[in-house]
């Protein structure tokens, strides 16, 4: 099974929302955290099957939110 094929964990991630209202890019945000763009990206497209503890916080601290603001219940249909 391909990472595109498994089944929807019900997180969305909303790393566009609070980088658009931070005026901040993905790139910057990777230079900060200290974490690829590529993961960055997978996060950020709802296809992150995990994320260390240590990786949601210092995203959270660099765009200065709480981790429920970054990651929530996916709403279904």
């Amino acid at each position: 099974m391909s990472p595109a094929d498994a089944e929807p964990t019900g997180i969305h991630c909303r790393l566009d929302e609070l980088l658009a209202d931070r005026g901040m890019t993905l790139t910057e945000l990777s230079a900060r955290v200290g974490v690829s763009v590529v993961n960055l990206s997978v996060l950020k497209n709802d296809r992150a099957r995990a994320i260390r503890y240590s990786t949601l916080a210092a995203i959270c601290d660099v765009l200065d939110c709480e981790v429920g603001e970054l990651l929530m219940r996916a709403r279904e249909g």
